[in-house]
């Protein structure tokens, strides 16, 4: 059995349930965190990747949903605040032949951890990246994070937040991202999918998952959890498909001008005059339009938004060393050390 995966070649891979990627270290989340089913999902999903346990690596800076590298029987490294990037980035260049997951949250990742989130996006190192969004810091007990919506009412802003939030969709196309994808923290099966598609992409894989905080932010994805009306307040873009949702999956999104727009099918609108979903395509316009549609204007985004392929820092770094080694007169340290002008003393 040989398998191509991210440019890896696998050859006899053991067969994994998901409890094989489970230490035996207590999961210490509080009861009824989101980070529960994330750890579910991404178990799921690792199980079902062909690709040898001692192959992956988490890396994680400072926050609840950083202390996902103890609850893996993988390669981990807990980083510092904000770090996480940097270590996976240098994770991955010293070992391209691993499969490298950075753990990170909305405030761990686009507060003091932003610039280097971006930095590694534009150089499309290729890490998965599972950025928690609660909106809020809850490590810390609950001051307002980068996302939080502008107006809300936490220890750190008790008469509301003024600053207008991040829309992590619209940062990581921002920062030339080729890999964008939404989850929300209860949808497993979803989850288990897109984060099997994130690790097959070469490049770096952005994965934004709705998650919910129940001790200092309960209930901030609530209307999109709802079980009577989540379908008609998200919408699962799937590749070839057209954009289509709904209980009755009766409504579907269209372009008017420069702007989507809601329709409901029927009196002369059907399936065929609905925006058809295209993750590859490279030009990000429509892309960015669905990153930023936001309830109850729009229907939410789940799903694989953004896939589009491109070189990896990691192999044209790879590529340009394997070449200098070939045309480079220096081979090894005494052909350095005695290179240029020398003395004897």
């Amino acid at each position: 059995m040989q398998n191509d995966i991210g440019g890896l070649i696998m050859t006899d891979i053991p067969k994994y349930s998901p409890k094989d990627f489970k230490s035996d270290q207590e999961v210490r989340w509080c009861p009824g965190c989101g980070d529960h089913a994330v750890l579910s999902s991404v178990t799921k999903a690792l199980a079902e990747l062909d690709i040898p346990k001692e192959k992956f690596a988490f890396i994680s800076g400072i926050g609840c949903s950083s202390r996902f590298p103890y609850y893996m029987n993988t390669y981990g490294f807990h980083g510092i605040h904000g770090r996480a990037a940097a270590i996976a980035s240098g994770v991955k260049v010293a070992n391209p032949d691993l499969s490298v997951w950075e753990v990170t949250g909305d405030g761990d990742a686009l507060a003091i951890g932003g610039n280097h989130f971006i930095h590694v996006i534009r150089r499309n190192i290729d890490i998965n990246i599972l950025l928690f969004n609660n909106e809020i810091y809850g490590l810390t007990k609950g001051q307002y994070s980068p996302t939080s919506v502008k107006g809300s009412v936490t220890k750190t802003s008790p008469f509301g937040t003024v600053e207008e939030p991040f829309h992590p969709g619209e940062l990581v196309i921002g920062a030339q991202g080729k890999f964008f994808a939404r989850t929300i923290d209860s949808n497993v099966q979803l989850s288990t999918e897109i984060y099997k598609a994130a690790a097959r992409h070469e490049g770096t894989s952005v994965v934004e998952i709705l998650q919910n905080c129940v001790i200092f932010n309960d209930g901030i994805h609530a209307a999109l959890n709802d079980r009577e009306f989540r379908d008609d307040r998200t919408i699962m873009l799937k590749d070839g498909e057209p954009m289509i949702f709904g209980r009755n999956r009766d409504m579907g999104l269209m372009l008017q001008g420069l702007k989507l727009k809601v329709v409901t099918l029927g009196n002369g609108i059907s399936e065929k005059d609905l925006l058809v979903h295209d993750a590859g395509e490279n030009t990000p316009g429509l892309h960015s339009l669905l990153v930023n549609m936001r309830y109850p204007a729009y229907p939410v985004a789940l799903g694989v938004i953004r896939s589009v392929n491109a070189p990896t820092y990691d192999m044209a770094l790879i590529g340009q060393i394997k070449k200098i080694q070939q045309t480079s007169g220096i081979k090894c340290m005494d052909d350095l050390l005695m290179s240029g002008s020398t003395w004897e003393v």
